[in-house]
């Protein structure tokens, strides 16, 4: 291994591009997936606003893209990403495959953070005539804090996978580089560069979450 010539300013670069990659689809993934996941958590079997139907066509197209391998996703929504963004490569031509692959995963996650509440608190609500989106936002969101940061954190690692895999189609980022200089020009110091630093990037997430929540959890008690 040649440590020498590692061009460090191109590794920051990518580091850079891959943060740009996972914040920005998680921002989207959140803002999509949140409202996805009290919908399914409202319109389920017993719940405030029971539509079966609705229910079950949501679920569908839930099930659908999260069962989707990502690579297969990220080649078909080409069209689509280019336009949105008017590209498919980089930053802005991974964002949109990124967010249709997290926000389904995201909103399952919600809808089972909700399921797993103590009904008392909605129950409280509805019978005080609250209509449903005061006993969301009142009591519903306030008792799943802790439990929306842990799905934040489970999608945001999740992401940080995916954006290494945008690689394999010019996605830009670690996994770009890793491809491009460390797999076809076997350079295996930077492949372990940056293995090491989107593990570092992983658990620095991880711990933020973590140091998040025992703060919620500090105030609640």
């Amino acid at each position: 291994m040649n440590w020498a010539n590692v061009d460090w300013g191109a590794i920051g670069i990518a580091t850079i591009e891959t943060l740009q990659m996972t914040g920005f689809s998680l921002l989207f993934t959140v803002l999509i997936g949140l409202p996805l996941g009290i919908i399914l958590f409202l319109t389920g079997p017993n719940q405030l606003l029971q539509h079966g139907s609705l229910y079950q066509g949501l679920s569908l197209v839930v099930n659908v893209l999260r069962s989707m391998p990502f690579i297969i996703l990220l080649i078909v929504m080409i069209p689509l990403t280019r336009q949105l963004t008017g590209t498919s490569l980089g930053v802005a031509g991974t964002i949109p495959p990124l967010v249709a692959s997290a926000a389904p995963f995201f909103a399952r996650l919600v809808e089972n953070v909700f399921k797993e509440l103590d009904p008392g608190a909605s129950e409280a609500c509805e019978a005080m005539g609250a209509n449903a989106g005061q006993t969301v936002f009142l009591a519903l969101l306030p008792e799943a804090k802790t439990g929306l940061i842990a799905a934040m954190v489970v999608t945001a690692i999740m992401l940080v996978g995916y954006s290494a895999m945008t690689g394999a189609v010019g996605g830009g980022g670690l996994g770009d580089l890793a491809i491009r200089f460390g797999y076809q020009r076997y350079r295996t110091e930077v492949m372990l560069i940056t293995v090491v630093i989107l593990i570092v990037l992983v658990q620095l997430i991880q711990w933020l979450g973590d140091y998040w929540i025992m703060r919620i959890n500090r105030r609640i008690s």
